[in-house]
């Protein structure tokens, strides 16, 4: 029998209406059921909680499933008493008072309500109209900074959890104002760069983990995604299966009959009526590998149209923002960089030969002309770093812009202003004392591939992120370092 015979069949013995076990039970003990139309705007209290969630958070992705399933574990794991369920439906549904089928659906709303704010991760409520945190959650958050400033004091740099980007909402502009005043008590007994740091980093990850924000369990990961997409993987999976598939049923049409490539054969036939005794068993095998040939085929060609397709709209992206990147990239053809690399301590000792060996050069006498034309400029007023200048360094920088090894973006500090000060006093000290702390003057240095040679240190061309409060400093320090 076909398929599309048992659709025909299955469609003239359907119930034009659902029936529930409930209704029979309900039927039996001489009950009727009156059920609310599905999806009504008023009838049913889930649309109006949807209603307001959309209207407080239109960028929320809620649906009726996900507050139906939170609805169900409230009931079952018995979270909120009726009292706090009580409060919950008056601030929900403020006039259901006023009716009967509101008075009835009030536990049901109440849950819902409770429900929204479980789905969404808010464990702080901010008031829409004033930005204000209620007593006792403050109270939650200073426990949850003064951990997370206990957890990153002594964590290495390269150890720090990846900081997420944040949406930049209200809500959590208002949870970073409100840690500001909690952050005063610690950044004045901070005692350099380093501790100023390490305090705007435990803040921030206060902040992540009040809003709900996912961190990863470990240190930041040191090594790049795979830029194969998954549709692709998935595709070159099946590919991969239907020739191994070829090979067997090639196998087993050539006279092999070994337990495992019998076993596979009968798979492939299965749901057939086809049997491996059958006479015109060799013609049904060929036909069947055949088949799979022309599979891979579509699957090869569906590979090339999108790689194309992305390539092409990579390319036309390009060429809207830097089209002198991308004609280089047409002039000469990417570098995979797909080979082995070097090997690590060859590579160490290649650019430290470079950059750490004092090198005695031969200057000619146009130093001295320099220097003799320099002998008259005036020297540069003593530079004073206040805070003004530090906010405004801040105010330009980018908010997400890739950060250095300490991993804090300009976000943070944009929002945490209470540190403009003590950023001041600390630079203007370095600045006298005319030396950084190695967290400035230390990167992460990226070795991109120049040529096919993979494994030769020189053919690489190193690109190092270097820490981003360096674009603070305006003024000129005296001695700087390089690390590797």
């Amino acid at each position: 029998m076909l398929k599309n015979e048992l659709l025909r069949l299955g469609g003239l013995h359907k119930p034009t209406t659902p029936t529930y076990v409930l209704d029979d039970i309900a039927h039996e003990k001489g009950h009727t059921d009156i059920r609310l139309p599905p999806y009504h705007c008023q009838y049913n209290p889930i649309e109006l909680i949807w209603a307001q969630v959309k209207e407080l958070e239109p960028s929320l992705s809620v649906t009726e499933q996900n507050l139906a399933d939170r609805v169900r574990y409230i009931l079952r794991s018995n979270i909120f008493g009726d009292a706090e369920l009580e409060r919950l439906r008056r601030e929900a549904v403020p006039s259901s008072d006023g009716n009967a089928t509101a008075g009835n659906a009030a536990p049901l709303i109440a849950q819902q309500t409770a429900n929204v704010d479980a789905a969404v991760n808010i464990p702080f409520v901010v008031d829409s109209d004033d930005d204000g945190i209620v007593p006792h959650e403050l109270e939650k958050m200073r426990s949850i900074l003064e951990e997370s400033m206990l957890e990153t004091r002594s964590m290495p740099l390269e150890n720090r959890p990846r900081l997420p980007r944040i949406p930049l909402s209200k809500r959590n502009r208002a949870v970073v104002r409100a840690l500001n005043p909690m952050l005063v008590t610690y950044l004045e007994a901070s005692r350099d760069l380093c501790e100023t740091d390490s305090i705007l980093f435990g803040a921030a990850l206060a902040v992540c983990r009040i809003i709900g924000a996912k961190l990863p369990m470990a240190g930041r990961a040191t090594q790049q995604g795979s830029a194969i997409p998954a549709w692709r993987k998935r595709i070159e999976d099946r590919i991969a299966k239907a020739r191994a598939l070829i090979g067997r049923l090639t196998s087993f049409r050539s006279g092999n009959i070994r337990p495992r490539v019998v076993r596979t054969v009968r798979m492939a036939f299965a749901g057939t009526n086809i049997s491996l005794s059958q006479p015109d068993i060799t013609q049904k095998l060929t036909e069947r590998i055949d088949d799979l040939k022309q599979k891979i085929a579509a699957w090869g060609k569906r590979i090339r149209r999108f790689s194309e397709r992305s390539r092409r709209f990579n390319q036309n992206r390009l060429f809207q923002s830097d089209q002198k990147r991308l004609y280089k990239s047409l002039e000469r053809p990417e570098v995979c960089g797909a080979g082995p690399g070097p090997d690590q301590a060859d590579t160490v000792a290649f650019w430290r030969g470079l950059w750490s060996e004092p090198v005695n050069h031969s200057e000619g006498p146009w130093m001295e002309v320099v220097a003799s034309q320099s002998a008259s400029v005036t020297p540069m007023d003593p530079v004073t770093i206040t805070p003004e200048d530090v906010a405004e360094a801040v105010r330009r920088a980018p908010n997400w812009k890739s950060p250095g090894l300490d991993g804090l973006h300009h976000y943070w500090l944009k929002g945490f202003v209470v540190c403009y000060a003590v950023l001041a006093r600390q630079y203007q000290e370095a600045l006298d004392q005319k030396s950084l702390p190695s967290l400035f003057t230390t990167g992460i240095t990226h070795l991109v591939p120049k040529d096919q040679d993979t494994t030769d240190p020189s053919k690489y061309r190193p690109i190092t992120d270097m820490h981003i409060r360096n674009e603070h400093r305006n003024f000129p320090i005296g001695s700087s370092e390089g690390a590797f």
